[in-house]
């Protein structure tokens, strides 16, 4: 009788062992089934390729459509500076009825044509016309600056919601070795192989697990708002994108960043306003100087239409500056005043650049190292989650080992997917300080 027993609980021993086997082997056709059952469910979504991103943002962003309408009007601005140099016509009809009590009434009419030329002005014109190209071209690089940070917000929303949706994949498959490993855990717990402790241990992390789930849905809902934000479209529409988290960027070893940094649309709009007080400052200066116009005009008059009474005139001004309350003399100070501040912003905005490109690139630097780390533990843990799985599964490793070993797995997967997106997040503001923009991406 001791024996037969002996060779009953050997048997169901065994029993145990294969059952929790075929577990580990179900385990692992269900994480893949989920995998494809999740992206085939996800296609009936709008998808789109950084491509079509740009384009998009290019057409609708409110931003860059506020900046291109900047820089139309600095042009207008401009033209209407230019049309002060050429000819100033107009024309006019004139018809007078008056009456005194003694007398009949009296009716005249007249016409007349007016033209005036600017002749010498000390050059405040031309100064100012100047000033205005100097204006347009900082409004061009304005413009440049809006479309760099349009293309990292829109970067940033594209890595971000890549980033949600490879962490719904994760976080449902972590979910389905939970729900197997409790499974797992509960037939061993009712063969009397396992306490009770490791049982509520593995259903608690089975409930984080499911938590996770639920969170990184409502994360992905967001990253798509924040997308669709960037984009400009009016109605919401919700979108997946289609890319990877892999980082392809060829970083010198040992930037010029000073080189880097003169380049720049940032910099560049501080030199063109420089360029532009310095003119503001010529002009000033130029109304200390006379100005001298000439005029014309011809028209008739006479009681009766049309009339027929010819005039004419033909005249030139000068005009001198000799007492203006001090006026032209405060002007001149605050133009001075405004080149010097413009130049000061000059060489605080080359410094604050060049030290943000610097420490922009090292960013990167530390992020493209930490992937590679972060993909040698993530190796690691797997290879030890397999091992340990089936170790556990026939008795030879405890549930407190093994439990840390799947956790390890569950972390090293997750500090993946964040070092992926930081160096990718990272790369985009490399990118942003340098200053590139939609258009370089778009042609």
């Amino acid at each position: 009788m001791k024996q037969r027993f002996k060779l009953s609980f050997i048997d169901t021993d065994h029993t145990i062992q294969l059952c929790c086997l075929l577990v580990v082997l179900f385990t692992r056709f269900t994480v893949a089934e989920t995998v494809t059952i999740t992206n085939e469910a996800s296609t009936g979504m709008k998808i789109l390729s950084w491509d079509d991103c740009v384009k998009t943002a290019l057409e609708c962003n409110p931003s860059l459509i506020s900046a291109r309408e900047s820089v139309n009007q600095s042009d207008l601005s401009k033209k209407m500076s230019v049309s002060g140099l050429l000819p100033q016509v107009n024309g006019g009809v004139n018809r007078n009825h008056s009456k005194q009590e003694t007398a009949d009434a009296n009716e005249s009419y007249s016409y007349s044509v007016n033209a005036s030329q600017l002749i010498f002005d000390g050059g405040k014109k031309k100064y100012d016309i100047a000033k205005k190209n100097e204006l347009i071209s900082s409004s061009e690089f304005g413009y440049e600056i809006s479309s760099s940070n349009v293309r990292l917000d829109l970067r940033t929303g594209f890595i971000g919601l890549l980033r949600a949706q490879e962490l719904v994949k994760i976080t449902e498959g972590i979910l389905t070795r939970r729900r197997q490993a409790t499974d797992l855990i509960r037939l061993r717990y009712e063969a009397g192989r396992e306490h009770r402790g490791s049982l509520l241990t593995s259903e608690a992390k089975l409930a984080q697990a499911e938590l996770e789930v639920s969170q990184a849905h409502r994360n992905l809902d967001i990253a798509q708002r924040n997308l669709f934000k960037t984009l400009g479209w009016s109605k919401f529409i919700p979108v997946r994108v289609d890319g990877d988290l892999r980082i392809n960027i060829a970083l010198e070893s040992n930037p010029a960043f000073e080189d880097i940094a003169r380049n720049t649309p940032f910099l560049q709009q501080l030199i063109t306003r420089e360029k532009a007080a310095e003119l503001a400052l010529k002009a000033a200066k130029a109304n200390y100087l006379p100005d001298i116009k000439a005029s014309a005009s011809a028209g008739a008059g006479a009681p009766n239409w049309p009339p027929d009474s010819d005039q004419w005139s033909v005249g030139v001004s000068l005009s001198i500056p000799i007492f203006e309350g001090g006026r032209i003399k405060q002007e001149v100070a605050s133009a001075y005043s405004g080149l010097i501040s413009a130049g000061a912003e000059v060489r605080s905005g080359e410094q604050e650049i060049t030290s943000t490109l610097h420490t922009k690139w090292v960013d990167v630097r530390d992020a493209m190292e930490v992937i590679s780390v972060r993909e040698k533990f993530l190796e690691a843990s797997r290879e030890r989650a397999k091992i340990a799985e089936a170790q556990y599964s026939t008795g030879l490793l405890s549930f407190d080992n093994w439990i840390i070993i799947e956790d390890d797995q569950v972390s090293a997967e997750k500090a993946l997917l964040e070092a992926q997106a930081g160096a990718l997040t990272a790369e985009a503001r490399w990118q942003q300080v340098n200053g590139r923009t939609l258009e370089n991406e778009a042609y």
